[in-house]
This record gives structure tokens, sequence and C-alpha cells, in this order.
């Protein structure tokens, strides 16, 4: 019993620990997007190619949220809930970094670097061992 308990704690640690990644590489790909010739300039002017609308920050703000709580999340919920919890936060979190993301090469390799994280959360969850039967 102890042995499978200790599997799901490092499961979980192992979870939160990507998704730390995922983070740091995110705030970094924007740090690092706005070294680009023009980008901070077109921000302060409001010249970012899309209306930046109270809203629209809203939904980013909403996207962004899931990975800070998938950090927590991935160490506190059940098993079964923090299983599908992580393989849809990671699907969300992917589909976001990818239609969102910038076509600087930097930022190709940050998004990569954070989909590849959120293939590995997936691939951890879906492999979630089952709990043992007590009879």
């Amino acid at each position: 019993m102890r042995k499978s308990a200790s599997r799901i704690d490092d499961r979980r640690v192992k979870l939160s620990t990507l998704w730390i990644v995922v983070l740091f590489n995110m705030i970094f790909a924007d740090i690092v997007g706005f070294m680009n010739p023009g980008v901070l300039a077109g921000i302060m002017t409001g010249d970012t190619g899309i209306k930046v609308t109270e809203e629209l920050l809203l939904v980013f703000s909403i996207l962004l949220e899931i990975p800070i709580l998938m950090v927590f999340m991935s160490r506190v919920l059940s098993d079964n809930i923090n299983r599908w919890a992580n393989i849809i936060a990671s699907l969300i979190t992917i589909v976001f970094v990818t239609g969102a993301g910038s076509t600087y090469l930097s930022y190709f390799f940050f998004g990569s670097i954070e989909v590849l994280c959120m293939v590995l959360v997936i691939w951890y969850a879906w492999k979630w061992p089952k709990p043992e039967r007590y009879e």
C-alpha cells in the first residue's frame, strides 16, 4: 500500500513541476518577445494587430490562470478529478499557446517547450495508476 501512495505522490509532484515549467516558459516568452524591435512601442501606442479591450484581456487572464491554478490543483485534487483536470487544462493551454502566439523564433522555441511539457502532463495524467482494491 505504501509503495502505491508514494507513486501517486511522485506523479503529483511531476505534474505540478511540469506546470511550473510551462508557467516560466510563458512568462519568459513574453519578456523576450518584448525585446523584438517595435513590439513594446506597438503595445504602448495600441498598435498590436488586434483591438485590445478589457474583455480580451480578461479572456487572456482566465486562460493564463489555468496553468497557475494547476500547479496547486495537481497536488490536491482527488486522483480521478486530478487526471481529467490535467488533461483538459493541458488541451486548453495547448490551444491557447499555439493560437495566440507570435511568429518570432523565440516564441516558437518557448511555445514548443510549453507544448512538450503539456504533452508530458497529458501522458502522466493518462497513465495515472488505478487505485488498488482492498478486499
